[in-house]
């Protein structure tokens, strides 16, 4: 790994949560939380820290994964990775499904195994640590609201089977929600880091120590890392950190967090920052504790386990992470992607909600196109409905694309969308309304939907554009390909969990429904283009 010197938080911008990172010699790969989307749990690698490119998904399978009954914001919460004598190993929770488990791999990218329960000691985000004795031990939270805490046991990691009962190890600092617990052995200690306070502005990381791996563990006697007394910080909501040691021997911290705009509400959901470690001379960890530290542009001194670290001026990032992640996959840097349906399967970048629906999706059907025949269900429904998306990744940005759809039944129906969950989403989509064709922008905000504007359509071919200009969306068309007109705006809140609930953050993408019968007519999207504007 080259030394960082620069870059721009969020490392990986748009709904990326509960960052789990490990360092493999100079490669670095991290996993983060899917909940009702499918594939479940994203992959991706880095050599630096702060440029991450996704290379696949582990829970790919049904045998897997089946998510068909999650609601939104259930399905697969925080996981954990990491790497063992040659083997990657995933531990997370199946909210309402099969619960904790792990799966293995010999590549990071797959494939994975199917999953191997463990015992239902706790409740969500279970941890793995490899002592150096060989024993393997399971950290996880249990309890509730300010009954929350963390136990940990022995596992054998062949079998899943517990090797000892649980013993509570930390107990948090009076605050709702211990969770999100990491197990290391530093130097001559035992550390455990855990997320406190709700996920909300209270959020904060702390940090126990012990001569042994079940304590007693003492807490440092103050947060490791959070914004809750920084009401005016453009980035809130900071915690569920993972330390992780580069082959420099600095340290850093990978955590969530998230961008409000005017402080009050974010589309993009909980993405993940990137920031430096200081150990202090008695042996704590320590990032930002309402210091504000952790910055948009950062600049980092490291000179090994002992950095310093100072705030960017504005525009002195490396010109490479002027987009933070590189969303394009090419290591460019570059403005935005295009996607046009010209390989045999689907970009990593792709997401179905809840199931794939392999049957009603289809890249070979009109090539050079994707073509999607809904099923009867819509958005607002709690069932599998067919949207195939992205990660919204900036609050300025806009989606494009041309769809070719001649509905052959009054309800079928197929466009672009903004999805946050069935409670708040945006539609800009064609119908079919008593014989005749139509462009209807529709809000779905808190379950009621409303239509914000309508036309006839006449044209076989018809673009259709999503633009986010940070506090609103502007829903349009084209005719011609170059010409756009706005059909309706709406204020952009309505795709925030602040407004609407959940874990999650706004994806952006193509649906089809018939509307309550199964659609019989397949609609036909010839591209999808991505531009960034901020």
């Amino acid at each position: 790994m080259s030394i960082l010197k620069s870059y721009k938080n969020p490392v990986l911008p748009g709904f990326h949560p509960d960052p789990s990172v490990i360092r493999v010699n100079d490669d670095y790969y991290m996993a983060v939380s899917s909940f009702e989307y499918y594939p479940g749990l994203p992959i991706f690698h880095s050599r630096n820290l702060s440029e991450w490119k996704q290379i696949g998904h582990a829970l790919t399978r049904k045998s897997q994964l089946d998510l068909s009954s999650r609601q939104s914001s259930e399905g697969i919460y925080a996981p954990t990775l990491r790497h063992h004598e040659g083997v990657f190993y995933l531990i997370t929770t199946d909210v309402y499904g099969i619960g904790n488990f792990f799966i293995t791999a010999e590549k990071p990218e797959g494939p994975w195994s199917d999953p191997i329960l463990i015992p239902p000691y706790g409740n969500i985000d279970p941890s793995l640590f490899f002592d150096d004795d060989g024993k393997v031990y399971v950290t996880i939270q249990k309890g509730a609201d300010q009954e929350s805490h963390i136990i940990q046991y022995e596992m054998d990691i062949s079998t899943g089977k517990a090797l000892s009962e649980p013993v509570v190890v930390a107990r948090g600092d009076g605050g709702v929600w211990t969770e999100g617990p990491h197990l290391y052995k530093i130097n001559d200690f035992y550390y455990i880091t855990c997320a406190c306070g709700g996920t909300g502005l209270d959020h904060r990381v702390l940090v126990y120590r012990a001569r042994t791996p079940y304590g007693p563990f003492e807490m440092m006697p103050h947060p490791m890392l959070t914004h809750n007394q920084l009401a005016d910080h453009p980035f809130q909501n900071l915690g569920h950190a993972e330390l992780i040691e580069d082959s420099n021997g600095d340290w850093w911290t990978l955590f969530l967090g998230v961008r409000p705009v005017d402080g009050q509400y974010s589309v993009l959901g909980r993405e993940t920052f990137l920031a430096p470690v200081i150990w202090t001379e008695d042996g704590w960890p320590t990032v930002d504790n309402n210091e504000g530290t952790v910055q948009q542009d950062m600049i980092v001194n490291r000179l090994g386990k002992n950095p310093e670290v100072n705030d960017a001026d504005e525009g002195q990032a490396n010109e490479s992470q002027i987009m933070g992640s590189d969303i394009s996959g090419s290591g460019s840097g570059s403005i935005g992607w295009r996607d046009d349906f010209d390989e045999e399967q689907l970009h990593h970048r792709w997401a179905f909600i809840r199931t794939l629906q392999e049957e009603r999706v289809s890249l070979s059907e009109s090539p050079g196109h994707i073509s999607l025949k809904g099923n009867r269900h819509g958005l607002k429904d709690a069932e599998p409905s067919l949207f195939v998306g992205v990660r919204q990744q900036h609050r300025c940005m806009a989606v494009s694309s041309e769809l070719l759809f001649a509905p052959q039944v009054d309800g079928e129906e197929a466009g672009l969308a903004v999805r946050l969950n069935e409670q708040g989403h945006l539609t800009l989509g064609i119908r079919r309304v008593n014989g005749n064709r139509v462009l209807t922008a529709v809000a779905v905000d808190r379950g009621e939907a409303s239509i914000l504007g309508e036309i006839p359509v006449l044209e076989d071919r018809m673009g259709l554009r999503i633009l986010s200009q940070e506090r609103e969306y502007e829903l349009a068309y084209s005719t011609d390909g170059s010409t756009w007109n706005t059909l309706a705006t709406v204020a952009a809140n309505i795709v925030s969990p602040e407004r609407n609930g959940g874990f999650t953050g706004a994806l952006i993408g193509l649906y089809a429904t018939g509307n309550g019968v199964d659609s019989k007519t397949s609609a036909y999207y010839n591209y999808f283009d991505y531009h960034i504007s901020e």
